[in-house]
């Protein structure tokens, strides 16, 4: 789980904003929140790669945070308010085994 706050008060910051947002979804990542950020991994070690991977293209600015969960503890997140989307982002469906 990625979670990010970026300042966007100039056009370069927004700019920076924007790559960062795009580099995510490309790396397979899905939004659940404004700027919180989720994507499974196989494994700790390869949760640990996408976390220097994010350092990579992380811009300069802002914070950005990350939290390795299980996919059950992902799984029991409850909701206290709004409603439950019933797509991939809240089921262990995501996850394909060839």
């Amino acid at each position: 789980m990625v979670m990010f706050d970026l300042p966007v008060q100039t056009s370069e910051q927004r700019k920076d904003y924007r790559r960062f947002r795009k580099a995510l979804i490309n790396e397979g990542f899905l939004m659940i929140q404004y700027s919180v950020y989720v994507r499974v991994c196989v494994s700790k070690q390869s949760a640990g790669y996408m976390e220097k991977r994010i350092s990579e293209f992380a811009p300069d600015d802002g914070i950005i945070q990350s939290m390795m969960i299980t996919e059950k503890q992902y799984n029991d997140m409850n909701f206290i308010t709004g409603e439950f989307k019933d797509d991939v982002r809240n089921t262990s469906n995501r996850t394909v085994i060839l």
